[in-house]
């Protein structure tokens, strides 16, 4: 068997360069032969270097997407994969020696279905504030946490069964069938606006694939400390609110007054809250209005 894996990059050369040396540690079955695509999505920074001082010690190939944002990053990718599988992970991760493995395994066990996801752990960089200690169970998705439980599920749409970026799988034959949405997914200088996997993974799911959750496909995600912030959570929530917006399409949704008194309603609370309440009610209501000012750009 044949994998790719495939990591997309922007400008975090240090990061990029713990991701990679943590998959030399990756165990590898015999029977297979991989790969490694690492995209520079328009880098200004030492991300050229990093990737070069890896060759040899990875079997690593750089490949170059001038057009910003993740989702072109990851077409690019796609395009130039050539393994039967795809397993995508982040510049910002740190793969389990077993990651490999455990998929190999996995499209082993189920080789009719098509996609593939796993466990993502945080890994806060010093001691997070005690209010996302305390939330975290309800925030975990701004953070990309990811836990779907300690045995193999059945993945899907309904019920929020669908794995994150940071650590999923797809067969090849369907991957080159859907492309990514390049009016979504992170760009520089813009918002916060991702879930160009979800959408993805949903329209395969919703065409009759199948996917299984694979409890021992782990990875840890690294969170600097400039993302442990209530602006950050407000930034990633705005850019999931606007996603809804263009999830709605030209369906019927509230008009923009009562988006408007929605947002200035749940803004007054979560300010009022910060006050008085503990942090599980206060981040509702940050969580509401962040949305909802998404929704109205």
């Amino acid at each position: 068997m044949r994998l790719t894996v495939a990591v997309c990059t922007w400008n975090r050369a240090g990061l990029l360069r713990r991701a990679l040396e943590h998959m030399t540690r990756l165990i590898v079955p015999q029977d297979v032969e991989w790969e490694l695509l690492v995209v520079n999505n328009s880098c200004t920074d030492a991300t050229d270097d990093v990737i070069a001082a890896f060759a040899g010690r990875l079997p690593i190939q750089r490949l170059r997407e001038p057009q910003p944002g993740l989702s072109h990053a990851r077409n690019r990718a796609l395009r130039a994969a050539t393994g039967d599988y795809l397993l995508w992970t982040d510049d910002d991760v740190l793969v389990d020696e077993d990651w490999v493995r455990a998929y190999r395994e996995a499209f082993a066990r189920w080789p009719a279905a098509v996609v593939f996801g796993g466990p993502i752990r945080p890994l806060f960089e010093g001691s997070p504030p005690p209010w996302i200690e305390r939330t975290l169970p309800r925030i975990g998705g701004v953070f990309a946490v990811r836990d779907l439980g300690a045995d193999p599920v059945l993945l899907g749409v309904e019920g929020d069964r669908l794995p994150y970026g940071a650590n999923y799988a797809v067969r090849m034959i369907e991957q080159r069938r859907f492309l990514y949405h390049t009016d979504l997914g992170r760009r520089p200088g813009g918002v916060l606006l991702g879930s160009e996997e979800r959408e993805l993974l949903g329209d395969m799911l919703g065409a009759g694939a199948t996917g299984w959750w694979v409890p021992a496909a782990r990875v840890r995600h690294i969170i600097p400390a400039e993302r442990q912030t209530i602006r950050y959570v407000r930034a990633y929530c705005e850019g999931y609110g606007q996603y809804l917006r263009w999830k709605a399409g030209g369906a019927r949704s509230p008009g923009r007054w009562a988006l408007l008194r929605r947002a200035a309603a749940a803004e007054l609370r979560y300010r009022v809250g910060r006050v008085i309440a503990r942090p599980e009610r206060w981040v509702e209501d940050l969580i509401l209005a962040s949305e909802t000012w998404g929704q109205l750009r």
